[in-house]
């Protein structure tokens, strides 16, 4: 049975929590039980194509931590699980075969799961946390006492976005914004994005409201003569199905170009990159291979996803097939999951991540947090454990 509602839902974002209030559509029964539920086998195929031996090399258990409900960002990861992946709603975590690896795969979800804990938080309390998503934002503000190295991007470009619904605002880029004098609603704690693009120029103060709390009336209110922060592979897509007061497309600007952060890499505590290197070594290639398979083909794992979030216990936050449809097409459209700029999937390029540094860093320090004094690149992301090889053209 399929039902619409509104639903307070948070999002995370450079280790921050914001609250999104989202139509969202319940595409299945909840199973709920507060024990292991087994899906339908899924996982033949991960078998057969992820075979490189981790016994003995990895921990028996390969734990990696999410930032929030299982949802698009996590496609590349489900990907690897083999068959009859159990999904325990009591501890908010799925885990089974890594493909045929010899290991267990155990996947954690994050945000509310975890009381809203970072995702750096929760590397540095707990050992058995082998990796988790942290966006380069959230690295450089955890820089000096939580540090954090990633080892794989999973996306090349990221999805944030500015948007709006007024047909006679076609923006190009965030000068375009500053100019028209338009309201830029955004979240106070979602990203630092408004504090650099304001302390840049880039953007006004008086015509940033940092009141945004997610919730659509106030765009919808405004009749789109409003610009708002978005991720352009969900907001675009509710507004126009699930918020019935809209129900109608919106533009939007991506703000790769002006704010180029590595949204949801997979990164490890600094010290596990030597005490883990073999094991890194073998596994990163896989998570490689795991994305480029799960874009070409998203169907199947589409379909383990919506299971898993019907069966944790999320609060009311959902998936629905046509959300997910959409993202992977709007992604692969948009590049946003495409080979880094040495031609690898996965890599970072040093020096777009060194210029964020230098963005970054004084707005973290004027926010009174205290990132590592000479922070360079080299303390943030590694490209070592990439295959050179794994591309996606």
């Amino acid at each position: 049975m399929k039902i619409s509602r509104f639903r307070r839902r948070w999002v995370t974002v450079g280790g921050c929590a914001v609250v999104l209030a989202v139509g969202l559509a319940a595409c299945s029964s909840s199973s709920g039980g507060s024990g292991g539920t087994r899906p339908a086998a899924t996982g033949s195929v991960a078998v057969s194509r992820y075979t490189t031996p981790l016994k003995g090399i990895c921990p028996s258990t390969v734990v990696i931590q999410s930032n929030w409900w299982p949802g698009l960002p996590d496609g590349y990861l489900y990907q690897l699980f083999g068959p009859n992946p159990t999904i325990n709603a009591s501890k908010n975590r799925v885990d089974g075969p890594l493909g045929g690896t010899g290991v267990t795969l155990e996947l954690r979800a994050g945000g509310p799961a975890t009381g809203f804990q970072s995702v750096t938080s929760l590397l540095a309390q707990d050992d058995n946390i082998l990796a988790g998503y942290v966006g380069t934002d959230e690295a450089v503000q955890a820089s000096g006492s939580q540090p954090t190295v990633a080892v794989f991007a999973p996306y090349e470009k990221s999805p944030l976005a500015l948007m709006w619904g007024n047909p006679a605002w076609n923006f190009t880029s965030v000068a375009e914004v500053r100019r028209s004098g338009a309201t830029v609603l955004a979240s106070a704690s979602g990203t630092a994005f408004p504090d650099a693009f304001i302390r840049e120029g880039l953007l006004t103060k008086s015509q940033v409201d940092t009141s945004y709390q997610g919730a659509p009336d106030r765009f919808v209110a405004a009749d789109g003569k409003i610009v708002q922060q978005a991720f352009v592979t969900n907001e675009p897509y509710l507004l126009q199905h699930d918020v019935k007061a809209w129900d109608k497309p919106v533009k939007y600007l991506l703000l790769q170009k002006e704010y180029p952060v590595y949204i949801s890499t997979l990164a490890v505590r600094r010290d596990k990159v030597s005490a883990d290197r073999a094991c890194l070594a073998k596994l990163v290639p896989l998570l490689q291979r795991a994305q480029r398979d799960y874009v070409a083909n998203p169907g199947p794992t589409n379909q383990l996803l919506l299971k898993v979030v019907s069966t944790l216990h999320t609060g009311g936050f959902t998936l629905s097939a046509g959300l997910l449809e959409y993202g992977d097409a709007t992604q692969k459209n948009l590049g946003l999951i495409s080979d880094g700029s040495d031609g690898v999937l996965g890599s970072f390029d040093p020096a777009r991540v060194q210029k964020l540094i230098g963005r970054l860093v004084p707005v973290f320090t004027a926010k009174g947090s205290k990132p590592k004094p000479g922070l360079t690149a080299a303390d943030l992301v590694t490209n070592e454990f990439l295959d050179k090889t794994v591309a996606l053209k």
